[in-house]
């Protein structure tokens, strides 16, 4: 046994040298323990031959060390070695704070507390001292089980009314296609995820704040964890396996979306700021309303005037954004299974008028969209102005120029024909024939002062001589 005058030597078990820098730094700050490091291990059998040759009065474990068998050094070290003391060191924050488990005090302590009884003679010990709960308690299984038996009620109750509120309180409209059949089953599993997953996180969280809270008067250090690789590996695979499955899913219900019947409908959709314009090339009709057959796909070829507009039925839920520009066009398919009226609305903000970018959208049996057909291509009237004023609606050209006189994108149509219209640069002009026809022929040459130029700039192309005869003909009855 050392001499009273002789510093107390002390093994350092760890197999990372940083913590002995630790036990230093923690040491220099209580110059008055006379102390001397003679050692350092990783491994028992490096102890057990450090414990004869070097002789130590004191055995400082790294609790934090996963290569340091903690259990084995207490069996090996303690037992039967009633002057030798062994601790476990917990550091934290680099050194400046650290948790002792001493198995003299079966429990836990700060290392300050610790130091100061640490003075005491080793012939001053217990000979025959029980054994420290070095490590914090671990649960009974029979408590393990009933917190696994409670928890899990209170997320499977918490998955069920997840999944009960989340399909029925209709997020999703009407089912009014083939193709929002498999576009909701995939919806249904999504639901499932987020009831799982938010039952599972908040379950658990409300568990554990009622049943683990902190009770009054204790102050106690929680227990030391340090992991656990299943359960690590177990959240890590189950989520793979779950976004793989989700994205075989989506991918045979995009499948099915897409799918293309041998004989179609066809229809292009056109949009404009602010309006859509629908033709059926294979009867050359050109309509403000989409109209359609129960039960037969249309195939619908989109593309817009000016800026990216979104062709978006709710009840239909497939959904296409349309580019500007003659190489971007773009398909959808889409066959209605139920016979209504729905609306057309524009999913991609687009401009001033977006809130009130809608059309009318009709779904009839075989028989009655044949006689809307026949209605739309034997009603062509003698009338020019009447004429004119339809392709005036048909072309969106109405969404920016009123026939009453009111403010919109564009001047209006009330009384123009015959004026003298003022220009943005400066320059002033009669509104007749000539103008009106450049102005559509050539959109942005002159532009009326006050106004921006949001006019399509191919829409000339798309109107032949006689389309805009009519059209200057409705404008010249608007006086």
């Amino acid at each position: 046994m050392n001499s009273p005058t002789d510093p107390l030597r002390i093994l350092i078990a760890s197999s990372h040298p940083l913590f002995a820098q630790g036990i230093s730094s923690l040491l220099e700050k209580r110059p008055e323990m006379d102390t001397e490091v003679v050692g350092m291990v990783s491994t028992i059998d490096e102890a057990m031959n450090a414990l004869q040759n070097l002789n130590p009065d004191l055995v400082i474990v790294d609790y934090d060390d996963d290569q340091v068998n903690r259990e084995e050094f207490l069996a090996r070290f303690v037992e039967g070695e009633g002057r030798l003391r062994v601790v476990l060191f917990s550091l934290k924050e680099g050194g400046d704070e650290a948790i002792v488990y001493d198995r003299r005090t079966m429990a836990a302590s700060q290392i300050e507390d610790w130091l100061d009884g640490w003075s005491q003679p080793a012939d001053e010990l217990d000979p025959h001292p029980v054994e420290p709960d070095l490590v914090p308690k671990q649960p009974k299984r029979r408590d393990s089980m009933r917190h696994i038996i409670f928890a899990g009620l209170l997320v499977a109750v918490l998955i069920v009314g997840s999944y009960f509120l989340l399909t029925t309180i209709e997020l999703l409209p009407e089912q009014a296609s083939l193709q929002a059949i498999p576009i909701d089953d995939l919806f249904r599993v999504d639901f499932i995820a987020i009831a799982v997953l938010f039952s599972l996180i908040v379950g658990l969280m409300l568990y554990s704040i009622i049943v683990f809270r902190r009770r009054k008067g204790d102050d106690s250090d929680g227990p030391h964890i340090e992991g656990n690789t299943k359960l690590e590996v177990v959240w890590t695979l189950v989520p793979l396996i779950f976004v793989l499955f989700l994205a075989y899913y989506g991918s045979a219900a995009l499948g099915k979306t897409t799918a293309a019947d041998p004989k179609p409908l066809r229809m292009d959709v056109v949009g404009s700021q602010w309006s859509w314009r629908f033709e059926y090339p294979d009867y050359g009709i050109i309509s403000t309303d989409m109209v359609m057959p129960v039960n037969k796909q249309a195939l619908l070829n989109l593309s817009s005037t000016d800026v990216i507009h979104s062709f978006w039925v709710p009840e239909f839920r497939v959904k296409q954004d349309l580019l500007p520009g003659d190489d971007f066009e773009r398909e959808l398919r889409v066959t209605p299974i139920e016979i209504g009226e729905y609306k057309l609305r524009c999913a991609e903000l687009c401009g001033r008028d977006h809130y009130n970018m809608l059309a009318p959208v009709t779904v009839l049996s075989q028989a009655d969209f044949d006689a809307w057909v026949q209605a739309q291509t034997g009603s062509v009237s003698d009338d020019p102005v009447v004429r004119g004023e339809a392709i005036a609606q048909q072309y969106g050209c109405l969404a920016c120029h009123s026939k009453d006189g009111s403010e919109l994108a564009g001047p209006t149509w009330a009384g123009v024909f015959g004026s003298e219209e003022a220009l943005d640069d400066g320059t002033s002009v009669t509104v007749d024939r000539a103008y009106i026809i450049k102005s559509i022929r050539e959109p942005g040459i002159q532009v009326v002062a006050g106004y921006q130029n949001i006019m399509p700039a191919g829409i000339g192309a798309d109107l032949t001589d006689e389309q805009i005869e009519d059209i200057i003909a409705f404008i010249e009855s608007l006086q």
